[in-house]
């Protein structure tokens, strides 16, 4: 049986060297992998050079595969060959292209010939199935390549800096982490264990343990770290959890950066849009008053703590984040199950509203906060079209093209989940980002059913900036062939 061929091209509004370029700084690698795909990156490659291997674990069903693969035909801002030593199939060899269109554009081309295993048997049995496959990867690889890129651009020339994270293993985190270092930053993480390496510093928030003098040259800190809201059922010891997690971990932090002589200059804490409290259908922004409730506490306790740097000369940031829509984790990551079985539905009457936000977006969010100064206090992390849960119910169904059959009645939600029912599920807050909006970030994914087709690989979908330019000034999809 012979080779399969995949072909894809995608115009770049950049140059091809730059293109180029970004392919080989750390982090891209993770930025390149589908959130729906579970990839465990063993080893990275240092660079694209000849000779560099990458070391990959993957889990396909109940199976997990291990991929080695070996950089080759190195040719600076034109190529880069992949080959792999060691995968599931019986042969592959992917070819990057960057072909110049110009000085300001380029098409990137990925190329893949490869063998299944079995080979006619193979080929009758899954080769329909890896087509469709790595039609809906590379559709995604492009489509995030081109919005880093633009990223990269849109804020000109940026200095390298030195960031320091907590919660950095968390949904939001895993997915800042190497968007920061595809940007060409450097990325330190605050862990919870004996530190790893240079990248890693060690802390312990339940007691305040940690050394101010391994935070030197920090220049950004971003505060995520806190016990995971929805996972437990809120009795009075996980809702101390809750809060010492996020008041403890502020405290131990802002207490370090008061000892440094050279401290950074922004500090962008993690907050939510919980600090609305259930407010019906009232448009909210930043202006708005908070609302009273648990979580109305927890994240007005959390923004009162990171208020403080601002005595230290420091900027404080608090965004205030919605529904963050990734495969991942989160809330969305616990719905696919049962939405996929046809199980889905809206929650309670359906009509209380939901803010959201992708999470290209929210990683986004974070990084326009750091960089732009008019971003300070509270900053609201959602998009700009909050939805009812009955659409959001309808919208997701669509995507996934399965229906809605069984919605879930308020008095069931509160024997499963207790009063976090009423705070999670059936409040509504419809928030807007009148800041974000306001100082020029520009939305990756403002529509729902955008960000969610993106997100879960169901189609290639526009950015906000496409879908509002005229037709003739859309981007083309990535062509696969």
């Amino acid at each position: 049986m012979g080779s399969s061929n995949f072909h894809i091209e995608s115009p770049m509004p950049r140059p091809a060297g730059d293109v180029f370029r970004w392919h080989e700084k750390p982090g891209v690698l993770e930025r390149l992998t589908p959130p729906w795909e579970k990839i465990e990156i063993l080893r990275e490659a240092q660079g694209l050079s000849n000779g560099q291997r990458v070391l990959l674990r993957q889990k396909v069903g109940p199976f997990r595969v291990t991929w080695e693969v070996e950089h080759q035909g190195y040719d600076e801002s034109r190529a880069f060959r992949d080959v792999a030593i060691r995968c599931p199939f019986a042969t592959w060899e992917h070819q990057h292209r960057f072909v110049s269109d110009g000085a300001a554009s380029s098409t990137l081309i990925d190329d893949i010939v490869y063998r299944l295993p079995g080979g006619g048997l193979g080929e009758l049995l899954a080769g329909s199935w890896v087509r469709r496959k790595l039609e809906r990867l590379f559709e995604f690889r492009h489509e995030r390549t081109l919005q880093d890129l633009k990223a990269t651009a849109r804020y000109g020339a940026v200095r390298p800096m030195r960031f320091l994270i907590s919660g950095a293993s968390g949904l939001v985190g895993r997915a800042l982490v190497p968007f920061l270092r595809s940007q060409g930053h450097e990325v330190v993480c605050l862990v919870r264990r004996p530190s790893g390496g240079e990248h890693e510093v060690a802390w312990d928030p339940s007691t305040g343990e940690l050394d101010y003098h391994q935070l030197k040259g920090i220049d950004a800190v971003i505060h995520l770290a806190g016990a995971p809201i929805a996972e437990r059922r809120w009795s009075k010891a996980v809702r101390d959890e809750i809060w010492n997690s996020r008041i403890q971990g502020a405290r131990t932090l802002i207490a370090a950066l008061d000892k440094m002589r050279h401290r950074p200059f922004v500090f962008v804490s993690a907050s939510g849009t919980g600090i609305y409290g259930s407010r019906g259908g009232d448009t909210l922004d930043e202006s708005s008053e908070r609302g009273t409730g648990f979580l109305a506490d927890v994240c007005a306790g959390w923004e009162r703590e990171a208020e403080a740097v601002e005595a230290l000369g420091i900027r404080p940031v608090s965004l205030r984040t919605g529904m963050v829509l990734s495969p991942a984790g989160g809330a969305l990551a616990r719905l696919l199950p049962l939405y996929r079985l046809g199980l889905g539905g809206r929650l309670g009457g359906g009509g209380q509203w939901m803010s959201w936000i992708g999470i290209d977006d929210l990683v986004g969010a974070y990084y326009h906060a750091v960089l732009d100064q008019r971003c300070i206090h509270a900053v609201n992390a959602v998009a700009p079209f909050p939805v009812t849960n009955r659409d959001f119910a309808e919208t997701l169904a669509r995507v996934l093209r399965r229906p809605t059959l069984l919605p879930v009645p308020p008095p069931v939600l509160r024997l499963s989940l207790g009063h976090m029912a009423d705070e999670l599920l059936l409040s509504s807050a419809r928030v807007t980002p009148r800041i974000l909006q306001d100082s020029g970030y520009r939305f990756r994914h403002s529509k729902l059913e955008d960000a969610l087709r993106f997100v879960l690989g169901a189609k290639a979908a526009r950015t906000t900036e496409e879908a509002e330019a005229p037709e003739s000034e859309a981007r083309p999809a990535g062509r696969a062939s």
